[in-house]
């Protein structure tokens, strides 16, 4: 059950309205509704994660990359099982999902994501130059270190509201699968 004020798209009004009735308008998740009790946040969430997926740096399976090895560092369930989904409209199946969270990725470009998204989580960005020259002889290029960092810190605000407001996962979601 949710800890935050959960915004009723229906009856929200201001720039929460504009948003349900807009870039929103059929996407009114948990999320969305218990994010939506500050507006300007929401915006600004919908803007940088428009702009990372703008980037074009990494694919859109390699953003589900870094959401699922986000979310698996940080215990997000409502991130794991909406990233699960969004995975197989990337090209990822449950298989492959299950692997990128063990931080064992059959694709060595995913591999060598998962492996960066870890380093930068687990040191907090101090990565050694040898982990960062191992992402790039992987094929990825400033442009990718630095929307992968961008992807981590959209990652790490959603996973941080999950748990604070302790979102309930939409209905049309699947829970992801345990992991060993």
């Amino acid at each position: 059950m949710p800890r935050l004020n959960v915004v009723d798209p229906a009856t929200a009004s201001g720039k929460a309205k504009e948003l349900f009735d807009g870039p929103l308008k059929g996407k009114h998740l948990n999320i969305f509704k218990g994010l939506a009790n500050n507006a300007s946040i929401l915006e600004g969430y919908l803007q940088f994660s428009g702009a990372l997926k703008g980037g074009r740096a990494l694919s859109p399976a390699e953003h589900e990359v870094v959401a699922l090895t986000v979310g698996q560092l940080n215990g997000c369930d409502y991130c794991l099982a909406a990233h699960t989904m969004l995975a197989s409209g990337a090209g990822l199946d449950v298989d492959q999902t299950i692997k990128i969270r063990k931080g064992q990725a059959d694709d060595d470009r995913h591999s060598a994501l998962s492996k960066f998204v870890t380093a930068l989580v687990e040191k907090k960005g101090h990565i050694a130059d040898t982990e960062l020259a191992e992402f790039k002889n992987a094929g990825f290029g400033d442009d990718a270190v630095v929307e992968t960092i961008g992807a981590v810190a959209v990652n790490y605000l959603t996973n941080f509201f999950n748990h604070v407001n302790n979102t309930d996962v939409d209905g049309f979601f699947q829970p992801a699968p345990a992991i060993d």
